[in-house]
């Protein structure tokens, strides 16, 4: 930082309170993670400065063999942990990885069957405010009234009458696990391809601990944060006949010169994930998720589904009589920082909500496990059982700060 502080003090100031703010609250996102120290020292290095429009060995600049190598060993390693027969590890983002997927394969009009975002999905698989909305005819598919999950029988009547040219599995606010094989036979009675945005449990996947969609889908896309817990930005995985189509269509199609800083701290993640701490750090992010679940029914709390087999859980707070905003809000003055989150058939607005989204993977990564779980299920209970209540919210506030002290985040990190 003492480069930064002389040169930008007052961004050098946002990054030290934004440390700060890290080690000192429970991080309960579900999308959020703690990337490695070699993580963000490849994402901060030299690389940034190089431009590397193309691919590696057919580049449209010089000076390139040095970034060449670290692409391709992302690139290896990526087809290593998944099994994928093709990858491209330069989209920025999981929404760019989609929108070059849907191009390889789409033309405009065409109909997706994509998973609705009140009941989990996410803005990029057919929402009317997403590009993929605006472009595409979307059909939607959702989960049981009754269970609460999905429900593939109803998957298959919608896939007949609609006769999509894209079937889009994957979510962002779902607990639990998603039957690819399944989905892959609904697409095969009607002449559909199969993409998967896996974007939430690529990490587990990588570790086994969850099942692959990679032998069931023409397209695989994920980001590279979350439980995969490298850095911000996006693959994609895809059978061979697809790859020179999925290639052209992240570059030059929608993005010009790939973040080599970026492909770089990927390389660097996906050889943390090939490792056996990688894949017992998965199997924890789950056990922890249901140690926690577990713990909030017995509070007589209502989860969606009943529990998750994942790395998140719903929290449905109709019955406390609690909205999702007012819930996060109070929480992260309790210095537990999670999300609002509508449910299933949510009575309520976006903004609002009648939930809220938690899940495990920060706090699995500080070394964090079901006994601690518990604890954090406690505090939540004890604040929105008395939410209006400021003693309390200070004395749990107080409490967050001991746990985080017992299991120091960056210890090393000025």
């Amino acid at each position: 930082m003492d480069h930064i502080s002389s040169v930008d003090p007052e961004v050098a100031a946002a990054l030290s309170a934004e440390l700060e703010r890290q080690r000192n609250n429970l991080i309960l996102i579900a999308s959020e993670n703690f990337a490695s120290r070699a993580v963000m020292e490849a994402q901060g290095s030299v690389m940034t400065n190089k431009y590397a429009e193309g691919y590696p060995g057919r580049r449209y600049y010089r000076g390139t063999s040095c970034v060449d190598i670290a692409e391709c060993l992302a690139i290896d390693r990526c087809k290593e942990l998944f099994g994928a027969e093709h990858v491209n590890v330069q989209p920025h983002s999981g929404t760019q990885a989609n929108m070059a997927a849907y191009f390889a394969v789409l033309k405009p009009g065409d109909v997706i069957m994509g998973m609705n975002l009140s009941h989990g999905g996410h803005l990029s698989h057919g929402s009317p405010i997403n590009f993929s909305g605006k472009m595409y005819k979307i059909v939607q598919y959702g989960v049981s009234k009754d269970t609460e999950r999905l429900d593939y029988s109803e998957m298959l009547d919608i896939a007949r009458n609609s006769k999509p040219k894209l079937i889009v599995v994957g979510a962002s606010a779902y607990p639990r696990l998603i039957d690819f094989k399944v989905v892959r036979e609904i697409a095969d009675e009607v002449g559909a391809m199969v993409m998967a945005d896996v974007a939430h449990i690529a990490g587990l996947i990588a570790a086994g601990a969850h099942p692959s969609p990679v032998p069931y889908s023409d397209i695989v896309t994920t980001t590279t944060h979350k439980t995969l817990r490298g850095p911000r930005g996006a693959i994609i995985m895809c059978k061979q006949e697809l790859a020179q189509a999925v290639d052209r269509n992240v570059f030059p199609g929608t993005q010009g010169g790939p973040f080599m800083h970026a492909i770089a701290a990927k390389a660097v993640a996906f050889k943390e994930a090939l490792t056996q701490e990688f894949r017992d750090y998965q199997f924890q992010v789950v056990k922890n998720a249901q140690a926690l679940a577990a713990r909030l029914i017995e509070q007589d709390f209502n989860l969606v589904s009943g529990g998750t087999d994942n790395h998140l859980m719903l929290v449905k707070l109709i019955k406390e009589g609690i909205t999702g905003k007012d819930a996060d809000e109070t929480l992260e003055r309790a210095g537990i920082t999670l999300n609002k989150n509508m449910i299933p058939f949510d009575p309520s607005t976006p903004f609002i909500t009648s939930g809220i989204r938690i899940g495990t993977p920060a706090v699995t990564t500080r070394g964090m496990k079901e006994k601690e779980m518990a604890e954090i299920a406690d505090m939540i209970t004890t604040v929105l059982r008395d939410i209006k209540n400021e003693t309390t919210i200070r004395s749990v506030r107080s409490q967050v700060l001991d746990l985080c002290n017992q299991f120091p985040l960056y210890p090393d990190l000025q």
